[in-house]
C-alpha cells in the first residue's frame, strides 16, 4: 500500500491596516519613552564601563574577528575594567562579588552589546545566582518559566512558548532530551557556566536564531582568569511535604568541584567541572477528566471523572564539563570544549481513577450554584485502582572545537566544528486493581464536593485497601487492541528518542581603514540533525492462560493481589480518600503479568525519523563610529537559508479487521532569505537607543514534520446513497507534514537604557512582531485516497469510483496561520549606593513585560488563538543585600494565565490554560573574608515560599479546574569553599 505525499497548504488572510495602526501607535510611544529615559538625571551623569564582548569573559581587544573562541556575534569596542567587579584587591579593600557582582557583569554585557540582550552571570566561579538555569533566567525581564514536576524547566520569551526559541551552548545550537525542539535546562548544571545571554534581536552571524528569542549558555574561559581556582561546593535539600510514597525519599543532595588554571606561560587553560545531585519532589496531584452537562441550572457541569495521586519524584544526574583553550601566539586561538550530563528520573505515582458523570453511575443529590453541580453522589461506581512507575534515562554529549587565525594584520579565519548528541529511554507502567473485569463486582457509592480551589473533594464507601475485595483486573473493560477486547490490568509505554545534530561553520572577517563602517564578516554554515522516535507498548494481562491477553482466547479477566507486591498503605486524605493500596508495580510486571504488543495503527505509525540538512550563509557589515557627534555601532546582513527537509516512518491502516502497513519516505526542499540590521546610538552620555530590525524564523515542532500517517476505511460509508462523503468518510488519515516550512516572524525592537554612576541601569523595550507560515496542528483539508482502492475489493471499488468517494479528509499540520505579536518590558538596575551611601550594600532588581497577540488560522480567521506559553502580564522583583560577606536577597516572580503544555493521555502532550502565579524564593548566606577560613561560604535558600500549587483550566473557565498539583516548597542548605 503506497499513499502519495501530502502537500503543504498556505494561504494568508489581510491585515495591513491593523499592522500599520499598531506600528503608529508603538513608534509614538516609542519615541515619548526616548525623550523622558534619556534626559541626563542629575547625580547620574557616569556609569561603569562595561565588558568589551558581550559572549565572552576576554579582556578588551580591538579586532575585527566576531570572536576568538566562539562562533556567535559580539560587540567589539574596546572599554576599561569595571571598577566595581574588577577592583584591585589591595590589603584591607573590599572586593564585591556574589550578587552585586553578578548584576554588575550582567549589565555590563547589555551595555555594550548592538543587539537587544539580557543576561545572568555567575556570582563566582561554579555558582550562578538561583537553583537553576531555568530559575535565574525567569527573572530577566520578558522570560518566563513553567514548572513541571516541580522544577523551572520550559522557558517563553516574550510570550512565546519554547518550541519558538533556540537553545545554544557557547554559540553553538543544541539537541533535546525532549519530545522536540524544545530544551529542558535540567540537563544542564548550572554549575558549569559562566554567564547565560537572552538575545532578543537578532544578526546575521547569529546562527540559529529563534523567533523570540535566543538562550546562549556560555561556559567559562581559564585563559580569563587571572590565578589558578579550585572551588568545591555541597548542598542538601529538603522538600516540605513528608514523602507520600513508601519508596520515596524528601531529602536530596548536590555537590559539584571546579579546577582552573594555566600553563606554558599562560599559553595553555584548562578548566574541569564536575557535578552530581539527587533532587527529590513531592506532589499532591489532581486530575479532572472534564465536565459533563451544559452549565446551566437544568443541567449543570457534573465532575466526569476524576484522576488524584500522589507522586514522589526523585531525579538523580552527574556531569562533567572540560575546556582546553591554547593561545600559543596573537595569531592563533585554539579552544575545545566538552559537556556531558546523564540523568536517570524516577517517578512512583498512586491514586484512584473514578468514572462520573462521563459514565454510566447514577447520580443523586445534586446541589447547583451558578451552573455547577457543587455538589453530587454517584452510585454504581466502579473505579480503577493505579499504582505506576515511571522512569526516564536520558544522556547529553556536547563536543566544539573553535579555531581562530589570524591571516593579516586584518583578517581573521574562524573555523568551529560541533557535534551535539541526546538519548532518552522511557519506561512508563501502569496497573490496575479493580473489585472486577468491566463494571462487575461490588459497587461503590461515591460523593464529591466542590472545594474552594477547584478541586473535589471525593470520598467513597468502599475500603480501597481491602485485597479480599480488589484484585488485578481491567475494572472498566476498556482494553482493545483495534480487532477485539482484551483484559488490560495494565499497560506498559517504552519510547525512546536519539537526537543528533552535526555542524561545521567558518567563517571570515576584516576590518576597514576609515570611515563608519569598520569591518565586514562572510561566512557559512552546515548542520545536519536527526531525530529518530521510536516506541513500544504493551497491553498487560494477568497470567493463567489465553492469547495475546483477548477476552476470546480466555485470557484470566483478574487475579488476586500477591503479598509480596504489598508495601502498604497510603492516604488521600487531602482528597478525601481515607486510604489506597500500595503496591510494587516493578513485581507485578515481572511475576505477575503477560505482555502483548500494542498493534494498533495508531501505535504502529509512531516510529519515525526526522532529517534537516540546513545550508546557510551570510554576509554583514560592522559600524562602528561617530554620527552628528553621537557614538553609532552596528551591523547590517543577511542569511541565505537551504534546508532539505525528510522523514521515514510507516502508513498503517485498519480493512476488514486486518491492520496493513507500509513504509513513507518524503523530502522537500526550499530556501529562506533573512535580512537583519542592529544599531546602537549612545544619545546621550551613558544612555543608549538600541534599534534592531530583521527577517527570523524557527523551525516548526519536530513531531509535525514526520511523515507517518494513521488511515481509517471505514467501509460501512462505501454506500451508493453516501451523499455526503465529508460527513461519512470512507478514508481519514491522521499524521504529520513532511512539508511544513518554518514559522517567519517580521521584527522591530528598539530599547532605551540609561546606565548609573555607581552601577546600575533603567531600560525599556518594545518589540512587533509579524508571524507568517504559523503552524496549524489542528489543520484539516480534502484529500484524493485513489492510490488505497487496492485495499477494498473490486465491488467495493466499483462504488467508491462510481460515487466519487475516494475524497477523504486528512488532519495534518499546516502553515495557514499568520498574526501578530507585540509588547513592552522594562528593567531597573539599582544599587541603592546610587542613591545615598547610607545604603551601600542595599539594592535590587526589578523586571515587567506586557505581551499581547493575534494569531488567526484560515480555518477560523475571525477568532485568534492563545499562543502556547504567553501570560500577557509578568514580573520579577528582587531585593538584596550584600557586604562585608553576608548576603541576603528575596525574590518574587509572577505571570498571568497562559497556554501550558502538559502530558496528556498516554504521555502525550497537550495544552491546557494554566492559572496564574507568582513564586517567592529567598537565599541567606556568609562568606568568610579572612583567616584560616577564608573562601569558605555558607547559603541557605527556600523555593516557592507561598506553596503555590500548579493548576490547569479548560474552556477559558477557572471554575472548570482540571489539573491540581501541589509541589511544597523546597529547602537548601550548602558550604563552598574556594582555594
Amino acid at each position: 500500500m503506497t499513499v502519495s505525499p501530502m502537500g503543504r497548504i498556505s494561504r494568508s488572510f489581510d491585515s495591513t491596516q491593523r499592522m500599520s495602526a499598531r506600528r503608529i501607535a508603538l513608534g509614538a510611544g516609542s519615541s515619548m519613552m526616548a525623550i523622558a529615559l534619556l534626559l541626563p538625571a542629575q547625580g547620574f551623569a557616569q556609569v561603569a564601563p562595561a565588558v568589551p564582548n558581550a559572549n565572552s569573559t576576554a579582556p578588551a581587544q580591538t579586532t575585527a574577528t566576531t570572536s576568538q573562541a566562539d562562533p556567535s556575534p559580539q560587540p567589539t569596542a574596546p572599554a576599561p575594567a569595571d571598577p566595581v567587579a574588577d577592583a584591585p584587591t589591595e590589603e584591607g579593600a573590599i572586593v564585591v562579588t556574589g550578587i552585586r557582582a553578578s548584576l554588575a557583569s550582567s549589565a555590563r554585557i547589555k551595555r555594550e552589546a548592538t543587539l537587544i540582550v539580557d543576561s545572568v552571570s555567575a556570582e563566582d566561579v561554579g555558582k550562578l545566582p538561583d537553583v537553576s538555569i531555568a530559575d535565574s533566567l525567569a527573572r530577566l525581564p520578558g522570560v518566563t518559566a513553567q514548572r513541571l514536576e516541580g522544577r523551572d524547566q520550559r522557558l517563553s520569551i516574550r510570550g512565546l512558548g519554547p518550541d519558538f526559541s533556540t537553545t545554544l551552548l557557547n554559540g553553538r545550537e543544541q539537541v533535546t532530551v525532549g519530545d522536540n525542539r524544545g530544551v529542558e535546562y535540567d540537563q544542564y548544571p548550572s554549575e558549569f557556566f559562566k554567564n547565560v545571554n537572552v538575545y532578543k534581536s537578532a544578526d546575521a552571524s547569529l546562527i540559529a536564531a529563534g523567533v523570540s528569542g535566543t538562550v546562549d549558555l556560555r561556559m567559562l574561559r581559564p585563559l580569563d582568569q587571572s590565578q589558578r581556582i579550585l572551588a568545591v561546593s555541597a548542598r542538601g535539600q529538603m522538600n516540605g511535604i513528608k514523602n507520600l510514597n513508601p519508596d520515596s525519599s524528601r531529602y536530596g543532595y548536590r555537590a559539584s568541584a571546579t579546577y582552573v588554571d594555566k600553563f606554558a606561560g599562560d599559553t595553555l587553560g584548562i578548566a574541569i567541572g564536575a557535578s552530581a545531585t539527587m533532587t527529590p519532589s513531592q506532589d499532591e496531584r489532581y486530575n479532572a477528566w472534564g465536565y459533563a452537562g451544559a452549565g446551566t441550572a437544568a443541567s449543570p457541569f457534573v465532575l466526569g471523572g476524576a484522576k488524584p495521586y500522589v507522586q514522589s519524584n526523585e531525579l538523580k544526574r552527574y556531569g562533567g564539563v572540560a575546556t582546553i583553550e591554547w593561545q600559543p601566539s596573537d595569531n592563533f586561538h585554539s579552544t575545545f570544549d566538552a559537556l556531558y550530563s546523564h540523568f536517570e528520573e524516577t517517578q512512583h505515582l498512586r491514586g484512584i481513577e473514578f468514572p462520573l458523570g462521563f459514565s454510566s453511575p447514577t447520580q443523586s443529590g445534586i446541589t447547583v450554584n451558578n451552573g455547577f453541580a457543587t455538589a453530587t453522589t454517584f452510585s454504581g461506581v466502579h473505579a480503577i485502582q493505579r499504582n505506576d512507575y515511571n522512569q526516564r534515562k536520558a544522556e547529553n554529549f556536547s563536543l566544539g572545537w573553535n579555531n581562530d587565525l589570524k591571516l593579516s594584520d586584518h583578517i581573521h579565519l574562524n573555523v568551529d566544528a560541533s557535534w551535539s548528541h541526546a538519548t532518552r529511554t522511557d519506561f512508563l507502567l501502569e496497573t490496575y486493581t479493580g473489585v472486577g473485569y468491566g463494571g462487575t463486582g461490588p459497587d461503590d457509592t461515591v460523593k464529591v464536593t466542590q472545594q474552594a480551589n477547584g478541586t473535589y473533594k471525593i470520598v467513597p464507601t468502599l475500603d480501597y485497601t481491602n485485597t479480599n475485595v480488589f484484585k488485578l483486573t481491567d475494572p472498566q473493560g476498556w482494553g482493545y487492541n483495534g480487532t477485539q477486547a482484551v483484559v488490560q490490568a495494565g499497560f506498559l509505554n517504552r519510547p525512546s528518542f536519539k537526537d543528533d545534530l552535526k555542524s561545521l561553520r567558518a567563517s571570515l572577517n576584516g576590518e576597514f581603514d576609515g570611515g563608519i563602517v569598520r569591518g565586514w564578516e562572510v561566512g557559512g554554515n552546515f548542520s545536519r540533525r536527526e531525530k529518530t522516535s521510536a516506541y513500544q507498548s504493551f497491553f498487560l494481562c494477568p497470567k493463567g492462560g489465553g492469547t495475546n491477553c483477548t477476552v476470546a482466547s480466555n485470557t484470566p479477566t483478574s487475579a488476586p493481589i500477591p503479598s509480596q507486591a504489598i508495601l502498604g498503605k497510603i492516604p488521600l486524605d487531602y482528597l478525601g480518600v481515607p486510604a489506597v493500596l500500595a503496591l510494587d508495580p516493578l513485581y507485578l510486571y515481572n511475576n505477575s503479568y503477560n505482555s502483548f504488543y500494542d498493534n494498533r495503527p495508531s501505535s504502529l505509525v509512531r516510529d519515525n525519523v526526522v532529517t534537516e540538512n540546513v545550508y546557510t550563509g551570510y554576509a554583514k557589515i560592522r559600524i562602528d563610529g561617530e554620527l552628528g557627534g553621537k557614538t553609532l555601532k552596528g551591523s547590517i546582513g543577511t542569511q541565505v537559508i537551504r534546508t532539505e527537509q525528510s522523514s521515514t516512518g510507516q502508513i498503517a491502516s485498519v480493512v476488514a479487521g486486518v491492520v496493513t502497513i507500509a513504509p513513507a519516505k518524503q523530502k522537500v526542499v526550499y530556501t529562506n532569505f533573512l535580512p537583519s540590521a542592529t544599531l546602537s546610538l549612545e544619545l546621550v552620555p551613558q544612555g543608549y537607543v538600541k534599534i534592531g530590525a530583521s527577517q527570523t524564523m524557527v523551525r516548526p515542532r519536530l513531531d509535525q514534520e514526520r511523515v507517518t500517517q494513521d488511515v481509517s476505511i471505514n467501509t460501512a460509508n462505501i454506500q451508493v446513497n453516501n451523499t455526503n462523503p465529508s460527513l461519512n468518510p470512507v478514508f481519514t488519515s491522521n499524521g504529520g507534514n513532511v512539508a511544513l516550512r518554518p514559522y517567519q516572524s517580521t521584527n522591530i525592537d528598539i530599547s532605551l537604557e540609561k546606565y548609573f554612576t555607581g552601577g546600575g541601569y533603567v531600560a525599556l523595550s518594545g518589540y512587533f512582531k509579524h508571524l507568517t507560515d504559523f503552524v496549524d496542528p489542528n489543520n484539516s483539508y480534502a484529500y484524493d485516497f485513489s492510490s488505497l482502492l487496492g485495499a477494498l475489493t473490486p465491488a467495493q471499488q466499483a462504488i467508491v469510483v462510481a460515487n466519487r468517494l475516494a475524497i477523504g479528509n486528512v488532519s495534518a499540520p499546516a502553515n495557514t496561520g499568520r498574526g501578530e505579536v507585540m509588547g513592552l518590558e522594562g528593567t531597573i538596575s539599582l544599587p541603592f549606593k546610587a542613591v545615598t551611601s547610607a545604603l551601600d550594600g542595599f539594592g535590587m532588581f526589578v523586571s515587567g513585560n506586557y505581551t499581547q497577540s493575534t494569531i488567526k488560522f484560515i480555518s477560523n480567521p475571525t477568532q485568534p488563538i492563545t499562543l502556547p506559553g504567553l501570560s500577557k502580564w509578568t514580573g520579577s522583583g528582587t531585593v538584596y543585600f550584600e557586604k562585608h560577606g553576608f548576603q541576603a536577597r528575596v525574590n518574587y516572580r509572577y505571570r498571568s494565565s497562559f497556554l501550558a503544555e502538559v502530558a496528556g493521555l498516554s504521555a502525550n502532550p497537550t495544552y491546557r490554560t494554566a492559572r496564574s502565579e507568582g513564586i517567592l524564593d529567598a537565599q541567606i548566606g556568609y562568606e568568610f573574608q579572612d583567616g584560616f577560613l577564608k573562601g569558605l561560604g555558607i547559603l541557605a535558600q527556600a523555593k516557592n515560599l507561598t506553596d503555590r500549587p500548579f493548576v490547569t483550566y479548560q474552556n477559558d473557565d477557572p471554575r472548570q479546574v482540571i489539573d491540581y498539583q501541589r509541589y511544597g516548597r523546597d529547602y537548601y542548605l550548602g558550604i563552598t569553599y574556594k582555594f
